[in-house]
């Protein structure tokens, strides 16, 4: 097929979508980060996010629960920082990720934000982020709100990731949850069943090939011109970088569950 009706593309840049190379091949299992946005020893985002790792390992996936106790503020210390390196390896080893933050002052929390500011959009040629599945939850305190939700997604879509389509809000999650931190049988239990149940069934159709899938015409484009460019001024390109390897498995903060007085009166007041 020639161009002549579109003048303006680049044909060497230019890609048809290939069927082919959509299939998932991957013999492990989908390997989901769980990402929770509290410090609290009673935190009900943690529970969530607890809740819903036994629910990916039940449908197949692999999993790593980074714990945000020691993450220094963002540029507050060298990138080098263990804590860092931690949260960053396991980004590179993820293939989808599920973020639950509290609301606290009708959106995200500090801790929470604190994560995702310390992964960058892109590293040595890596994207630590791009062309991962993502599924977003939230508790709240008091009535159920859909605030956190909405800023995750578009935090999620900065940093290109794919959303998967449903989400979870726990409203007065201080009474979903027992003296154990299992969550009761509710609807609300039943919708966080089936977003980890979604977010495996996507990560299976992305994992593989989100390099394909998100590679870019304009980028692409753009590689060519710097490849001339270097060609002819002889620069020689520099290897690509490796992904950092898998992280060791998480192990919960001493003091996770500590009791803690449960208030509904509060919308921050139980996070």
């Amino acid at each position: 097929m020639t161009l002549d009706h579109l003048p303006h593309l680049a044909p060497a840049a230019l890609e048809r979508p290939d069927p082919d190379r959509l299939a998932d091949t991957a013999a492990h299992p989908p390997r989901i980060l769980v990402l929770y946005g509290s410090l609290r020893p009673q935190s009900f985002s943690r529970k969530l996010a607890l809740e819903a790792e036994r629910l990916l390992q039940h449908f197949g996936a692999e999993t790593r629960v980074f714990d945000p106790h020691g993450l220094p503020l963002l540029d507050s210390v060298p990138a080098d920082h263990p804590k860092v390196q931690e949260l960053r390896a396991l980004s590179l080893w993820s293939e989808g990720q599920v973020w639950v933050s509290p609301e606290r002052h009708g959106t995200i929390t500090a801790v929470f934000k604190n994560q995702i500011d310390w992964l960058p959009l892109e590293e040595g040629g890596v994207r630590p982020t791009q062309g991962r599945t993502l599924a977003v939850l939230q508790v709240c305190g008091g009535s159920q709100s859909f605030n956190v939700v909405n800023a995750l997604r578009v935090l999620g879509r900065w940093m290109r990731m794919l959303t998967i389509p449903n989400q979870s809000s726990v409203p007065k999650a201080w009474q979903e949850f027992d003296e154990h931190g299992r969550m009761k049988p509710s609807p609300y239990y039943d919708r966080v069943v089936d977003v980890m149940e979604e977010l495996v069934k996507f990560t299976h159709l992305v994992r593989g090939r989100s390099d394909y899938l998100t590679s870019r015409y304009s980028e692409r484009k753009g590689d060519l011109a710097a490849q001339a460019l270097a060609a002819e001024s002889g620069a020689v390109a520099l290897p690509p970088v490796t992904p950092v390897a898998i992280a060791p498995a998480n192990t919960a903060p001493a003091n996770a569950e500590r009791a803690s007085p449960a208030c509904g009166c509060c919308n921050n007041a139980q996070r």
